[in-house]
Formats: structure tokens, C-alpha cells, sequence
């Protein structure tokens, strides 16, 4: 008898755990994967920024001046369409991540309806079964 309850008490632990430790697995891998992008994003960021301090660095009269000044703009003109293009691949990431959590919100919400019918046919059943009983004995006296 006591193992059935220790199951039963298990079983039931588990089914009220599984939603949240889903939501958590999904923040997660979320959260990785955001991170992972942003850290990409800034190793380019820095790798633009460092190319364009190196040819600063090598300027040595009024033409490679004109050339560096020729290049700045296209480089600002490249790293505005990087960005344009990071924050867009991060929008499309955040509206995944909304579609899956509002997935699991919905099924665990059917879940937790399911078990509400089943606990609430359950619970018909159980007073019918108690009302007989509790009949029989009470002509028995």
C-alpha cells in the first residue's frame, strides 16, 4: 500500500516538476545561444575595430591619409550593415524563444486540464462508490 503511494506521490512530483524544468532547459539553451551570438558579433566588432587602428597606424603621408579616410567610410558603412543585420538575426532569435515558451505555456496548460478532468471524474466516481457504502452500514445497525 505504501509503495503504491510512494508512487503515486512520485509519479505526481514529476508531472508538477516537468513543466518548469522544460521552461528552465529553455531559458537555457536560449540564454546559450544568444551568448554565443553576441560573442561572435563582438569578436567581429573588435576585429573591424583592430584592422582599422592597424592601417591607422600605418599612415605615412597625405595619400595613404586619403585612402584610410576613403576606406573609414566604407568600413562605417559595413559596420552599420552588420549591425542592422546582428539585431535582426537577434529579433528572429528572441520571437523563436517566444514561440517555444508560449508552446510550453500551452501545453502545459492542457496538461494541467487534463488532470483536472481526470481528478474531477475521479472524484464522481468516489462519492457514489462512498454514498453505497456508507448506506450499507448505516442499515446494518
Amino acid at each position: 500500500m505504501q509503495d503504491k503511494m510512494m508512487d503515486a506521490f512520485n509519479t505526481q512530483t514529476r508531472q508538477m516538476f516537468e513543466p518548469m524544468r522544460k521552461v528552465n532547459s529553455l531559458m537555457l539553451n536560449n540564454m546559450e545561444k544568444m551568448t554565443q551570438y553576441q560573442l561572435e558579433a563582438m569578436k567581429r566588432y573588435s576585429q573591424m575595430g583592430t584592422d582599422r587602428m592597424r592601417s591607422a597606424s600605418e599612415i605615412d603621408d597625405a595619400d595613404d591619409l586619403r585612402e584610410f579616410a576613403a576606406k573609414q567610410a566604407e568600413m562605417l558603412n559595413e559596420l552599420s550593415q552588420q549591425m542592422q543585420e546582428d539585431a535582426k538575426t537577434m529579433g528572429e532569435m528572441s520571437m523563436e524563444f517566444k514561440a517555444e515558451m508560449e508552446k510550453l505555456f500551452s501545453e502545459a496548460t492542457q496538461q494541467m486540464n487534463d488532470q483536472v478532468n481526470t481528478a474531477a471524474a475521479k472524484k464522481d466516481e468516489t462519492p457514489a462508490k462512498a454514498t453505497s457504502q456508507a448506506s450499507r452500514g448505516s442499515s446494518k445497525s
